[in-house]
């Protein structure tokens, strides 16, 4: 069976300060299997803009960034290089980020059903909240 829809969640951190106080939020949707966590890594940008990565088996144990590997279900390995340097470039100096590869695992009894019906997903977009926040505030304007 296919996976279920992929997302990429970037997570930034300024002034390198992930203090881990996500974990528990994080936990409980992949214990409800709300999502599926198949791949991840952490980055940093020093001061002069220079870029860093690791992937989270190989943090410090004992770490806060560390703690993020046992919410991984498996490592699948989907970030390139390209994707790390993409999703960086939004960062700051002096800060980091956690990046998270899910599986939206809700969706697999949908998933199912739509396959069972000889149907196919072919597409699937995500908006972010601010987005639809500022274009709300944007046609609030209009309407004045």
């Amino acid at each position: 069976m296919p996976l279920a829809p992929i997302e990429i969640l970037t997570l930034a951190f300024p002034g390198n300060r992930f203090t881990g106080k996500i974990l528990p939020e994080l936990a409980k949707i992949v214990e409800n299997e709300t999502i599926t966590i198949v791949d991840g890594l952490f980055v940093s940008v020093d001061e002069n803009g220079d870029v860093s990565y690791t992937e989270f088996d190989e943090l410090r144990p004992g770490s806060d960034e560390a703690a993020l590997t046992e919410l991984i279900d498996r490592f699948d390995e989907l970030i390139s290089e390209d994707d790390v340097a993409e999703l960086a470039s939004s960062l700051d100096s002096n800060s980091s980020a956690a990046i998270l590869v899910f599986e939206h695992t809700w969706m697999k009894p949908l998933r199912d059903a739509i396959v069972d019906a000889d149907g196919i997903l072919i597409d699937s977009v995500r908006v972010p909240g601010l987005v639809v926040d500022e274009v709300l505030a944007a046609v609030a304007e209009l309407d004045k």
